[in-house]
């Protein structure tokens, strides 16, 4: 069958069709925007500057920081824009890049979040061979394997919608272009490009989510051996990377692991890991994280130091 693809422009129904809970959204989200911009720069900025970036745990936390900028910015800035327009249109290949960015910044997060947890179990289970295995060199062919991994799921994502042929109609029940939602509007049979995808998906965030779980398990379980002080300081560490993993992958796992079809919570649930979870990653690092507090304050006071010298 010849692709016939006679739509050039989806419109999205977005959010709300409210007007007035459109303004506030409007006003929120562009809040939550800007909160998440300025914090994972803020993370980026204390990471290279603080003499942090030697540390695989923070040579990670910097990249973490700069996914989940890219990765909000696909989405968050296109929806802002579009809850104060009367038409919220986007063009095919505007769609089909946003579809791209959104799966390959997404998918690049969970697996930086799965080295994450591999560098807390070697530093808290073995501990005297932590800079043997986690070394710099290692440590950059990791981050370029995550990096990778991402573009791969993503091409993979973005090939599957690119053969559809799209006849109309070109209404899109969401506030930015994934799969689910854009495979209700091809002419063609979608069950098994459906299926791969859920699968596809699945693999990674399922996958991602098992090894977390079974790292933070061993590592629980190795903490009997450790000391008080050793226990908390872990335990604090630790903690801050589960809250991240529970926000992000709850979500994700409700939307991709089941399916094709949606539902009316999906936006809901969309908004949470696009938009609320890359403005909480620096919050969650940096309040219970004292090694960056403290990198912090000596470029809080290296700040007012040069201040106050060029008066």
């Amino acid at each position: 069958m010849e692709k016939v693809n006679n739509v050039t422009t989806f419109i999205f129904l977005g959010l709300s069709q409210n007007p007035e809970a459109e303004e506030v959204c409007f006003v929120v989200f562009s809040l939550f925007y800007m909160a998440s911009l300025l914090g994972n720069l803020l993370i980026m900025l204390t990471v290279r500057m603080g003499n942090l970036f030697k540390f695989p745990m923070y040579f990670f936390l910097n990249y973490l920081s700069l996914v989940d900028i890219c990765y909000s910015s696909v989405i968050a800035p296109k929806m802002i824009v579009d809850l104060l327009a009367k038409m919220k249109s986007i063009s095919y290949v505007g769609c089909v890049l946003q579809l791209f960015g959104s799966h390959f910044f997404g998918s690049t997060e969970i697996f930086i979040l799965v080295v994450m947890a591999y560098d807390r179990y070697v530093a808290i289970c073995k501990p005297l061979h932590y800079m043997t295995i986690m070394d710099q060199d290692r440590c950059n062919k990791i981050m370029l394997g995550s990096w990778v991994g991402g573009f791969l799921h993503a091409v993979i994502q973005m090939a599957l919608v690119v053969q559809l042929p799209f006849c109309g109609p070109n209404v899109i029940d969401h506030y930015f272009c994934d799969v689910h939602p854009v495979l209700k509007l091809a002419c063609t049979d979608t069950y098994v490009i459906g299926v791969v995808e859920t699968a596809n998906s699945g693999t990674v965030a399922l996958g991602g989510f098992v090894i977390l779980l079974i790292s933070y398990t061993v590592i629980l379980v190795s903490l009997r051996k450790q000391s008080a002080e050793g226990r908390r300081k872990a335990l604090s560490t630790c903690g801050s990377h589960i809250a991240v993993v529970v926000m992000f992958f709850g979500p994700c796992t409700f939307m991709y692991m089941r399916p094709d079809t949606t539902f009316a919570e999906d936006k809901m649930v969309a908004v949470f890991y696009t938009i609320i979870t890359p403005m909480l990653n620096p919050l969650i690092y940096t309040l219970r994280n004292a090694e960056v507090k403290n990198a912090m304050k000596k470029l809080w006071c290296r700040k007012v130091s040069w201040v106050s010298n060029d008066k």
